[in-house]
């Protein structure tokens, strides 16, 4: 039990520390000048970099495993993963210049519309009925809540727009070719687990962001440096939120292996949620009824989606202990429960 409340109390104190950072780090000024971290790669290199060092280290302290044999064709696939999700990610960040942080949070929940399109598109997978309607269930609700925007003003001062959440959606659909290729080098390679992808990927991207800023015509890099020198504060802000967003993943790790993907799945879709909440009322951002009657279809999608996994589960388990043939159809989308349940819930939070 301890060890429950220990996983769980980890997850939302890292990634709700880690949120708040994130939208102090990239909304909020800094100094009397009033002046806004606006270096992306340089935010991503470092989140980068910590959670490359803390999945090695979780990987040779905690599981006490060696690392992997990397080959030719193994760092392809790390660099091929790497350098997708380094292009994601500014999208993201920019969209905040556009719309407030409980917006860009609803519409990363419809993640799971370009994971399963570009498994379509590029690996020609299949989903069941219930997908479709938890897919049609999100879209709904984060469209509505595009739609009815409050007229009341918060302190924020961004406007949701049309343009912030176009940015949102590239990042999704860049973030759907990053799981779906994740998704193919897990299937095509046993050997390789969530905490490789982890410390690898992240490694990788290290390399390549790390060409980008050190190009001599690029001045982000010095031009970053200038502004932590100038602004300590921020500099203690990016660091913790590096470290949250790391160790959340270990404790992520932790929880799918000793309680399961379902535990897991419930903690980090309440987890946005919180996130939402402590956005609106920490940060003075406003949501009127119709919002958050559009958050709640967004999460009981969501929830649908978990609860149907979950009994597809019981299903195999009950055919199994009965010795009752199982349709191919029911264990492939077991399978696809599982490896969703299983990394790219540990990316996804």
């Amino acid at each position: 039990m301890l060890d429950f409340v220990v996983c769980v109390g980890g997850i939302y104190v890292c990634f709700l520390t880690w949120s708040t950072l994130q939208e102090r780090v990239t909304t909020s000024t800094y100094g009397a000048d009033h002046q806004r971290f606006q270096f992306t790669i340089v935010l991503n290199l470092l989140q980068a970099a910590a959670a490359s060092l803390v999945g090695f280290i979780y990987i040779r302290m905690v599981q006490r495993k060696p690392m992997l044999t990397m080959t030719k064709h193994r760092w392809r696939r790390f660099f091929q993963v790497a350098m997708l999700s380094s292009a994601a990610s500014p999208f993201g960040y920019m969209s905040l210049r556009y719309i407030n942080y409980p917006t860009m949070t609803l519409a990363k929940t419809c993640k799971m519309v370009p994971v399963m399109a570009m498994n379509k598109v590029l690996y020609g997978r299949h989903y069941a009925t219930h997908k479709y309607a938890v897919v049609a269930m999100i879209t709904m609700g984060v469209s509505a809540f595009m739609l009815c925007k409050s007229s009341a003003k918060g302190i924020d001062v961004v406007e949701n727009s049309a343009y912030g959440l176009l940015l949102v959606l590239v990042n999704l659909a860049i973030d759907g070719a990053v799981n779906s290729t994740q998704d193919q080098v897990f299937a095509e390679d046993a050997e390789i687990s969530g905490q490789h992808m982890m410390c690898l990927m992240n490694l990788c991207s290290c390399v390549l962001m790390s060409l980008w800023l050190l190009n001599p015509l690029n001045p982000e890099l010095s031009n970053a440096f200038q502004f932590l020198r100038t602004h300590p504060r921020a500099m203690t802000d990016i660091g913790m939120f590096a470290v949250c967003g790391a160790m959340g993943q270990c404790f992520v790790f932790y929880t799918l292996a000793n309680f399961g993907s379902l535990t897991l799945t419930t903690v980090t879709v309440t987890r946005k949620f919180l996130s939402i909440l402590i956005s609106v009322f920490y940060n003075g951002h406003s949501m009127n009824t119709r919002q958050w009657l559009a958050t709640s279809v967004v999460f009981a999608g969501i929830s649908l989606d978990v609860y149907m996994k979950q009994a597809a589960k019981r299903v195999i388990v009950h055919a199994v202990d009965d010795k009752r043939p199982v349709s191919a159809e029911l264990r492939e989308e077991v399978d696809e429960a599982v490896a969703e349940d299983g990394p790219l819930e540990a990316r996804d939070v």
